[in-house]
């Protein structure tokens, strides 16, 4: 049998379906279903073959993120249906209405991968913008998130509208009668959604920033922003997720100050038996005095208070009268003078040695 007696009779069997109306328009629609998957998947390799082509140049490189995020797989996704939309006219026989249902459903799966293809294109801009200066100290994952939850709610209105022949301005008046229920359902995500905006808005909470709320028995460093949890990553690497509207109703505490101000301030007291405090004699004094931290200081004392002995003369004499160091100011002193001299003591910030109030303990020098 040769090809053109061939095609005769597959002309003649295909003239012979036209008693049968539906089974011609149903063989019809399976063979446009099947050359339209077909054409797809030959789209699908033509465009991604161009697009690695492409991204493998310097100036494109960010083509590969839209590549890795299936961007450039969502849109050619979309040819099948599209060449259904176009082909139901061709198809003879077809009823208006099952024509008129499959195009609208043809249309529908147009409008979803229409909308997958956008939410992989912010995941896309997410990646890109994630390898910016920026985004270590600006997040806008939330941001995205509530784009993305943004488009598949108009999406899903549309597609809706589409499947049942309705406007969608319908659909939004209907939307609009359950407000109330719509905010009681998405309370947390509006709640998440004002946190997020006054965190970074205000500055409040980096990527990188070390919190300490223990309330929730967080105390580590912020590893992520998202729309409805921050992602703190304690010190023992346990991870804590924190609601991101708890850290607007609640307080916390943000270590990034002492970070940026190359120091951290810290208090510790020495408990000084009271019993043992008493005056220096002169044997100690003169020891003393030889210790280098406290040359300049015992040399400045012993000048003041002979000083001030010399002038109250009349009264000098008795030991109880005299201006004398003690044990416990000199030793305040040594340890002021040692904490200066430290190397790893910040020698623009504030550091004192002080006594306390005298506790059970003893008398306190912090």
């Amino acid at each position: 049998m040769d090809s053109t007696s061939l095609l005769d009779q597959l002309s003649g069997y295909w003239s012979a379906l036209d008693q049968h109306p539906i089974l011609h328009a149903g063989l019809a629609f399976g063979l446009l279903l099947v050359g339209a998957l077909i054409l797809g998947r030959v789209a699908r390799y033509i465009v991604l073959y161009a697009a690695n082509l492409l991204a493998r140049q310097p100036a494109l490189h960010w083509l590969g993120d839209l590549i890795r995020n299936k961007v450039f797989q969502r849109l050619a996704q979309t040819t099948p249906s599209l060449l259904v939309q176009f082909g139901l006219p061709w198809i003879p026989e077809m009823p208006d209405k099952a024509a008129h249902f499959l195009g609208n459903l043809a249309l529908a799966f147009t409008v979803l991968f229409l909308i997958l293809a956008l939410t992989a294109l912010l995941n896309a801009l997410l990646d890109i913008y994630a390898r910016t200066e920026h985004a270590r100290t600006r997040s806008i994952k939330g941001y995205v998130q509530l784009a993305k939850i943004a488009v598949f709610v108009f999406g899903a209105i549309i597609i809706v509208s589409i499947i049942i022949d309705r406007s969608p301005l319908l659909l939004l008046s209907g939307l609009g009668a359950m407000s109330a229920v719509l905010l009681l359902v998405y309370k947390d995500t509006l709640m998440s959604f004002v946190a997020s905006v006054q965190l970074t808005s205000n500055d409040m909470l980096r990527v990188g920033d070390w919190i300490e709320m223990p309330q929730v028995g967080a105390d580590g460093d912020v590893v992520d922003i998202t729309l409805y949890t921050v992602k703190v990553q304690n010190f023992d690497k346990t991870i804590v997720s924190v609601p991101t509207w708890r850290l607007m109703s609640e307080s916390f505490k943000n270590w990034r100050g002492m970070q940026q101000s190359g120091g951290r301030r810290i208090k510790r007291a020495i408990y000084v038996d009271s019993s043992q405090v008493r005056f220096l004699d002169e044997k100690e004094e003169r020891r003393l005095s030889q210790v280098r931290l406290l040359t300049e200081y015992m040399a400045r004392k012993q000048t003041e208070l002979q000083e001030w002995n010399a002038a109250n003369g009349g009264v000098a004499p008795l030991a109880a009268n005299r201006r004398r160091l003690t044990n416990i100011g000199t030793f305040r002193a040594y340890a002021l003078a040692y904490l200066q001299n430290h190397p790893d003591i910040h020698p623009h910030m504030t550091c004192m040695v002080r006594q306390l109030q005298p506790t059970a303990q003893g008398i306190p020098l912090e």
